[in-house]
């Protein structure tokens, strides 16, 4: 196993925690969905609840970091340099409607640069993560982006809604951080979207930027709504052709 930061290790080790309780309440989202009030509370619930588990784990580790995270929003404390950047369900509708494709977005911003980035699919156990000018990994192994250069061959992933037909082989999965993961992996070879927030694709940047892959400029400084293109090397001038008015 490669060797990994004290700060990847405090990540791993709080996704890995928050998880079992992810599981366990995934498991019953099939009893609720046939309920008469149906599943959305619940939901919300396990959201918030594997949220406070991160937040705890990563709070007892370093204490003195601050945080942006999905649903307990922004918290300044003294480290005002380090910030963890937390989704604690990133594919929430799937989730809702029992559907096994979400996962535990983790990042750490430092100076205004992502750093390490932890990606955790808890129902396939499939984890994927990164540190600058470390490499990617999955699962202790080591991925790469695609080195398809046909677009004809290639397969993109995109979320939203779209206006124009691209001409372009498409998945919606809905989960943008399984998305970017999924194209440091090769298993998809190229990802954009708009409208998205930080805490979406902060660890999905730096797992695809060290496995390889290229993305768009995007503006760390603050929570606004986030563009993205990102793809291999060898197709990102043919897949921004064909997304130029995207």
């Amino acid at each position: 196993m490669q060797s990994i930061s004290a700060n990847l290790n405090i990540m791993i080790k709080a996704a890995e925690k928050a998880s079992r309780a992810l599981i366990r309440d995934f498991g019953e989202i099939e009893k609720l969905q046939v309920s008469i009030k149906g599943p959305t509370d619940f939901v919300s619930n396990a959201d918030l609840k594997a949220e406070k588990i991160i937040i705890e784990e990563l709070k007892k580790a370093r204490p003195f970091y601050s945080i942006l995270s999905e649903e307990d929003g922004s918290e300044t404390n003294k480290d005002k340099n380090n910030i963890w950047i937390i989704d604690p369900i990133d594919g929430t509708t799937n989730f809702l409607h029992g559907i096994p494709h979400f996962a535990i977005s983790i990042a750490l911003k430092s100076n205004n640069e992502i750093v390490a980035g932890l990606i955790y699919d808890p129902i396939k156990d499939e984890m994927f993560y990164a540190e600058k000018e470390n490499g990617a990994f999955f699962n202790n192994q080591r991925i790469r982006v695609s080195k398809k250069r046909d677009l004809n061959k290639c397969l993109f992933a995109t979320g939203g809604l779209l206006k124009d037909h691209l001409d372009l082989p498409l998945r919606k999965s809905g989960s943008a951080a399984l998305d970017m993961a999924y194209v440091a992996a090769g298993r998809y070879d190229g990802y954009f979207q708009n409208d998205l927030n930080l805490w979406d694709i902060a660890a999905g940047i730096i797992i695809l930027r060290e496995a390889g892959g290229i993305i768009n400029e995007i503006d760390l400084s603050q929570n606004r709504k986030i563009k993205i293109k990102a793809s291999s090397e060898a197709i990102n001038g043919k897949m921004l052709e064909k997304l130029k008015n995207f």
